[in-house]
This record gives C-alpha cells, sequence and structure tokens, in this order.
C-alpha cells in the first residue's frame, strides 16, 4: 500500500486537551480525530488496529464455541424498564424517541436483549449451554469523557453471553472464557493483572475484571508482592491484626465542642485513631443504616452496598441524620442510640477495647466503650478500603498499590435477568427452570489506548506485530530515482508473498520527515531504500531497536524473522 494514498494527518504539536499518551500520540499520528466531546473517527491506521484486535478475539472465541451474531444497537426502553435498569443505570443512558414518541435508548450492553431473543428459543435443557457474542459499538453519556478512547461516549465492544441449564455449565464457561482472556490479551503483548471485581449494575454473584498496567488508569488495583492475589480497590481485603485485649474502663463522657476530625478528637481523648470508632449514617434503598468502622480506616461503600444488597447506597443528611437516626451530626455513635436500625461494624473493631466514640448528644463523645456492654452490633464484616503494606488475605506478602485501565470483565450472571423476563427452560425432569446466564466484555477501542499506554517511547507508538497497522514500512528515500522505487516494489512483494503487510512511503517528502512520522506511527519493521539501491541493498531497522543493518535484497525475509525472534 502507498502511504501517499492511505489518510495519515499526522500533527507536529501536542494537542492541549490531551491528558493521555495514548490520546496525544493517536493524535499526533493520525489515527484517530474528535467528532464530538467522547466520540471519535477510527482513522485507516488505527481501523486496521481495531480489525487485528478483532480477529484475535474471532480466533479466540472460536476455541471455545463461542458462536458470533449482531444486535441492534437502538432498543426499546421497555426492555430495560422490564428488567429495572432503565432507573438504576441513571444518566449515563443515551434516551431518545421515536416518531410515535415510544421510547428507545442507544444500547450500552445487552443483556436484556439477549435474553428477550433466546427466551423462546433455549426453552429446554437439551438446548444448552450455548455462548452468543458481538462486537459492536456502544454508547454511554459519559458525564465527563476524557483520555481519549479511554472514556468516551460512543466505543467498540465485545459482548458474551452464556445461557447453561446449571451452574457446573456456568463454571465452566466462566473458566473457558478467563482463558481465552488471557490468551487474547497475551497475543495482544500487554501486561495485565486478573483481579477481583465488583459486579455493579450487572448483578450476579461471580466476578473478575482484567486491568492493564497503566499510569493514567483511573482504577487502582491492590496486589500481593508475593503471591497472585489482586483485587480492584472496592473488593480488596486484607489481615489485620486483632487488638490487644484490657482491662475494661468505666464508661464516660467527654466534652468535644469544635472538634471535627479524627486526629483533633484523638488528641483530645488522648487515643491513637486505632482506639476511635468512626460512625458513618447511610440512607441505604431509602432506610436508615448506621456504619461502624476504626478510626485509621475509610467505609469501603461499595463493600458494604453489596454486603446490604442494596440497589442504592448514600451518605444521610443531617436532617435525616436528626430524624431518621435520632442523633446529632458529628456525635452520631452506636452508644444510647435512640433509633432502632441496622447498625454494621466493620471487622477492624470486632476485639477493639476501651473506644471512643459518638454519644449522641451535641459536643459529646464517649470514652471506654465496649461491645455488648455499651452498644451492640447487628453484623460484623469487611467495609474498610485497605491500605498498602498490609498483609494479603492469603497470609502471602504484603498488598502493594497500582493503577491500571480496566480492558474486561467477566460475570456470573445467575438468574437475574432471565427471571426479569420469564426465560424459561424445561429440566430433565419436565419441570421450568430460569435460564442461568454469564456476561463477558471486552472494551475493543478502548485495548488502542491501553497498547500504546504499554508500548511508546518518546518518538512515538511501538505496535506489536500481531498488531500493528502494516508490520513492514519500507521508505524511499529519494521517490525520484528509478532504480529506488523498482527495489522498493520488489521488497513490497517478497515482503507481501511472506505474509507481511506493508506500507510503501513513497511521498516527496525529506527523509527526516518520513523517518520522525514512521516513528511516531509506529510500524515494528521499517526497511529503507536509498543510495545502494542499485546494489541491491536496504536498511533494515525494528521500531524497538536503535541500530539499523545493511541486508542484500535476497536475505530480507530471513534477517527479518531472526531480528523480529527479539521484539515485543
Amino acid at each position: 500500500m502507498k502511504q501517499s494514498q492511505v489518510m495519515i494527518p499526522t500533527l507536529k504539536e501536542v494537542p492541549s486537551d490531551a491528558e493521555a499518551v495514548s490520546h496525544q500520540l493517536m493524535l499526533r499520528a493520525g489515527f484517530i480525530r474528535q467528532v464530538s466531546a467522547g466520540v471519535y473517527a477510527y482513522l485507516p491506521l488505527a481501523f486496521r488496529v481495531l480489525q487485528n484486535i478483532e480477529r484475535i478475539v474471532r480466533e479466540e472465541m472460536d476455541k471455545i464455541e463461542a458462536i458470533e451474531m449482531l444486535a441492534p444497537a437502538i432498543l426499546p426502553a421497555e426492555l430495560w424498564k422490564q428488567s429495572g435498569r432503565y432507573e438504576t443505570y441513571g444518566d449515563n443512558l443515551f434516551k431518545l424517541k421515536d416518531r410515535h414518541q415510544r421510547d428507545f435508548i442507544l444500547g450500552p450492553t445487552h443483556e436484556e436483549t439477549l435474553t428477550y431473543l433466546v427466551k423462546d428459543v433455549l426453552n429446554s435443557y437439551k438446548t444448552m449451554p450455548k455462548v452468543l457474542y458481538q462486537i459492536q459499538t456502544k454508547y454511554r453519556d459519559e458525564d465527563r469523557p476524557r483520555y481519549g478512547l479511554l472514556r468516551g461516549r460512543e466505543f467498540i465492544m465485545y459482548d458474551a453471553y452464556s445461557f447453561t441449564s446449571n451452574n457446573d455449565d456456568l463454571d465452566k464457561i466462566f473458566d473457558q472464557m478467563e482463558h481465552a482472556y488471557r490468551q487474547i490479551y497475551d497475543r495482544c503483548g500487554l501486561d495485565y493483572r486478573v483481579i477481583l471485581g465488583d459486579s455493579g449494575d450487572m448483578g450476579g454473584t461471580g466476578s473478575k475484571e482484567f486491568s492493564a498496567i497503566a499510569d493514567i488508569g483511573e482504577d487502582t488495583i491492590v496486589y500481593s508482592n508475593m503471591s497472585d492475589y489482586a483485587a480492584n480497590l472496592e473488593m480488596a481485603t486484607s489481615i489485620i491484626a486483632d487488638n490487644q485485649t484490657e482491662p475494661l474502663q468505666d464508661l464516660e463522657t467527654i466534652a468535644t465542642p469544635g472538634i471535627t476530625t479524627i486526629a483533633a478528637l484523638a488528641k483530645k481523648a488522648q487515643v491513637t485513631p486505632q482506639k476511635i470508632i468512626k460512625n458513618v449514617a447511610y440512607i441505604v434503598d431509602d432506610k436508615p443504616v448506621l456504619a461502624l468502622i476504626r478510626g485509621d480506616y475509610e467505609v469501603n461503600e461499595v463493600k458494604l452496598k453489596n454486603v446490604l444488597k442494596a440497589s442504592e447506597l448514600r451518605p444521610a443528611t443531617d436532617s435525616e441524620i436528626a430524624t431518621e437516626f435520632k442523633s446529632v451530626p458529628g456525635y452520631i455513635g452506636p452508644v444510647n442510640l435512640q433509633a432502632k436500625i441496622p447498625v454494621i461494624a466493620d471487622l477492624s473493631i470486632r476485639n477493639l477495647c476501651n473506644a471512643v466514640t459518638g454519644a449522641n448528644q451535641a459536643d459529646a463523645q464517649v470514652k471506654n466503650a465496649n461491645l455488648d456492654r455499651d452498644y451492640q452490633v447487628s453484623q460484623f464484616v469487611d467495609i474498610r478500603t485497605v491500605k498498602k503494606g498490609e498483609l494479603s488475605p492469603d497470609n502471602k506478602g504484603t498488598l502493594q498499590f497500582t493503577r491500571g485501565i480496566e480492558i474486561g470483565h467477566v460475570f456470573k450472571l445467575g438468574t437475574k435477568y432471565s427471571e426479569s423476563f420469564q426465560a424459561n427452560f424445561l429440566d430433565e425432569n419436565g419441570h421450568p427452570q430460569p435460564i442461568i446466564m454469564g456476561c463477558y466484555g471486552i472494551g475493543i477501542s478502548r485495548l488502542l489506548s491501553a497498547i500504546v499506554e504499554q508500548h511508546h517511547d518518546q518518538k512515538g507508538m511501538i505496535w506489536p506485530l500481531s498488531l500493528a497497522p502494516y508490520q513492514a514500512h519500507i521508505i524511499i528515500m529519494n521517490s525520484k530515482k528509478q532504480e529506488q522505487q523498482d527495489l522498493a516494489a520488489q521488497v513490497e512483494q517478497q515482503l507481501t508473498e511472506n505474509n507481511f503487510s506493508v506500507l510503501v512511503d513513497d511521498r516527496k517528502q525529506r527523509a527526516g520527515v518520513k523517518f520522525a512520522e514512521s516513528d511516531l506511527i509506529g510500524i515494528p519493521v521499517r526497511i529503507v531504500i536509498g543510495k545502494k539501491a542499485a546494489d541491491n541493498i536496504v536498511e533494515i531497522k525494528l521500531r524497538n531497536q536503535e541500530e539499523a543493518i545493511e541486508v542484500s535484497q535476497g536475505d530480507i525475509v530471513d534477517t527479518i524473522n531472526i531480528l523480529l525472534k527479539n521484539y515485543i
């Protein structure tokens, strides 16, 4: 392919609004262009990379006998109202009406659609298991699109759905999908971690995330430095030392006017933050709940929401603390709490002796509060956000933090959607049962950014061979020289016959411009045809190496194959 015929609108300057390296480089290299906030066009080079990613996905799906299909992007709102997600998904839904004023949405994901499509087809245990997938454009009305393709309003996604008659088959497919995902990301040259994730609005019980390590990542990954344990921050747990027992002291009230922080309270009460019970009032599905946690920790609201199996959770307002909790904002606590409400306590305070906590009266705290004697707890659970350096829950190593980009997610949905849509099948005994589901997603367009974040240098992108828009870049130093053009055509034919995709820079540009743009685009193999073309000698250099070597025309393919053994 002649470069003069391909649209590659490179930029010399870094766009001022591009924060992520991947965003900057793909704009500069002419891979993408913004059409509106969070909406991008994939120009020819990016489109070729996307096609390569999709090819890898399809090949791995074929291995586990997943079947490709395509569902509509415009969906009737009734489907989402039936599942309950029309309201819970919130403002992220693109909502529209047709000319008859019927409600529709642009699909952000397709659990409802696929359940609706199979409900009258998979009506016997003999028709399952079944795995269906699609690669399709999705839509989410993000409030703050940012980082280019990492958070957009329109994006390309692979989404798959499994339908089984029993949990054993669900577990088997879930494991097959995890293995297939690992193969996909390995083939894409990514450094990633498989972590315990939160199912969120998707529902279900089992969830694993795949996260590419990157400083720009919006997710915090917690992992052990001595084992395979990894989880996102919302799900991570740790081992904390039990509090030492000590003689119980008499409960007393201390005046704390104007004290609003844990540090100030610790100083006033002459204790460490570890001896303080922090109390956080929440409204959970319109009902009051009090969460207790040790003073040196923060409540992990995702964990709390999951424990309570809640749809909505938010901090209580001052007026709600007064009316629903019958307490005083800033001084609420479990001791002498008048309201009969659930009290959920983190494991960090299970054996806490002689603690300081709120007195449920203005400007006052209590000291030497002890469980059972002075207050009661409805449930002890892990609802804290872990800290770096704590013991890993498998007791192997300590917890470390890094940043990551979520590039995939697998869920065990169970019967959440099949029950909503009455998607039932007849089991071996002829009894109706709800179909058991799983769902599986990969951010295809997001992978573009994740790969560039990990594979670049100061000159530009460095594409893995399997993904590169072209695998070889032939640069004609002087396109006016006929011998250079002739040799370029011969080398292109050689490489094409050996299954290399080739881009030929035939433009009338200075050599410096051609080299700079070649580095920016990041094609793995560069072949320069210059003054020695008459002698059938070319210069070969890999994108991730500095040194170039001279090679005769007959040795080009063998030399490239040898060099690529040390490529990324």
